[in-house]
C-alpha cells in the first residue's frame, strides 16, 4: 500500500480528497499525521507555482510521495483577484465565518452580470522522491451572487452560482459538489497519475 501525504491541514480538503481517492490502495496522511508543522511560504504568482513549491518542500521534508494543491477564485472584472491571494483576501475578522466572501460582495456591489463572472481554479502538484514533479489542474465557471445562499460547503461556496444548476455551490449536496468542483476535477486528474504510480509499483 502506498503512503501518500496530502499536504494540507484543511479538514474540508482532506474529506474531499478522501472521497475521491478513498477506494485506491493508499494510506492517506495529513501534515499533522506525519508531524510536520512547518508552513511553506506560497511565493508563486500562479496556482501551479504555489502547488509545486508546496509539493516539493513537503516531499523533501517527509520523504513521502506528496500531493499539494493551491486553489482559489478569479474574477476577471477585478483583474483576476483574489487569485492566489484568495485565502488572504478575506475581511480582517478571523472569527467571521463569512469573511471569505464579504469583501468579494462589497467589491462587486451594483456590478452587472457580466462583471460578476468568475472561476474557481485548483492546481495539484504530485511529487515523488527522485522523480519529476507532475501537475494537473481543474476549473469551474460560475457567477458571483449578490447574496449568499446555501448551507453546504465552505469559503466562497455560498456566493458561487452555477448556471447549469441554478444553485450556488453551497446549495448542492456535498456528493454533487465533489463530483463537479474544480478540486474534484483536478483530483480526478491526479488520481490518474497516482494509479500509474501504483501500477509501476
Amino acid at each position: 500500500m502506498l503512503s501518500l501525504l496530502i499536504a494540507t491541514t484543511n479538514l474540508h480538503k482532506l474529506d474531499e480528497y478522501r472521497l475521491i481517492l478513498g477506494d485506491l490502495p493508499l494510506h492517506l496522511l495529513s501534515l499533522r499525521d506525519v508531524g510536520i508543522s512547518d508552513d511553506v511560504p506560497e511565493t508563486g504568482t500562479t496556482f501551479v507555482e504555489n502547488a509545486r513549491i508546496k509539493a516539493e518542500a513537503y516531499c523533501r521534508m517527509s520523504g513521502l510521495p506528496t500531493m499539494a494543491d493551491d486553489s482559489g477564485i478569479e474574477v476577471p472584472s477585478l483583474g483576476g483577484a483574489p487569485g492566489v491571494y484568495t485565502a488572504r483576501w478575506a475581511m480582517p475578522d478571523p472569527n467571521d465565518p463569512h469573511r471569505h466572501y464579504r469583501r468579494l460582495l462589497d467589491e462587486l456591489q451594483g456590478k452587472p452580470f457580466h462583471d460578476r463572472i468568475a472561476r474557481f481554479v485548483c492546481a495539484i502538484a504530485l511529487a515523488r522522491p527522485g522523480h519529476e514533479i507532475e501537475l494537473v489542474e481543474g476549473t469551474l465557471m460560475g457567477v458571483i451572487e449578490e447574496q449568499p445562499r446555501g448551507m453546504h460547503g465552505f469559503g466562497y461556496d455560498p456566493v458561487f452560482y452555477l448556471l447549469d444548476y441554478d444553485k450556488t455551490l453551497a446549495e448542492l449536496p456535498p456528493e454533487e459538489k465533489n463530483r463537479i468542483s474544480h478540486r474534484a476535477q483536478a483530483a480526478r486528474a491526479a488520481r490518474v497519475v497516482i494509479e500509474r504510480w501504483l501500477a509501476e509499483g
